[in-house]
């Protein structure tokens, strides 16, 4: 009985250390300014994006989004099951393609914003 006792704690120790070191969610915004006349190429290119980062492992949720009144301008919302995911899909050759094909219409540089949501 003492045995079973002894595991069960040290059990419920492995999973209270294993949550404890468990890294939250990741969460990126990005802002996405093209000129004007990239714009239908952006939301394009933004599309495939999407489909594509579906595939990466660490993968949560991708959203591409477009301002309602400067249709140039996109918003891109991304959650990633840790910053090492996130990192690792920075360096998938779809991203590197998806960031060199959208360089020559950027009107100014992403602004990407790295978040963990509130407890």
């Amino acid at each position: 009985m003492k045995r079973i006792g002894l595991l069960l704690f040290v059990f419920l120790l492995g999973v209270l250390v294993a949550q404890q070191k468990a890294e939250p969610p990741l969460h990126v915004v990005t802002y996405v300014d093209v000129y004007p006349n990239f714009a239908d190429a952006t939301a394009k290119l933004l599309q495939q994006f999407a489909a594509d980062n579906r595939k990466d492992a660490g993968f949560v949720r991708f959203e591409a989004l477009r301002d309602v009144a400067r249709v140039n301008h996109f918003a891109i919302v991304e959650v990633w099951q840790s910053k090492q995911a996130y990192e690792a899909h920075l360096t998938a050759p779809h991203t590197k393609a998806f960031r060199d094909q959208l360089q020559m219409g950027l009107g100014s540089p992403f602004d990407e914003r790295l978040y963990n949501a509130l407890p």
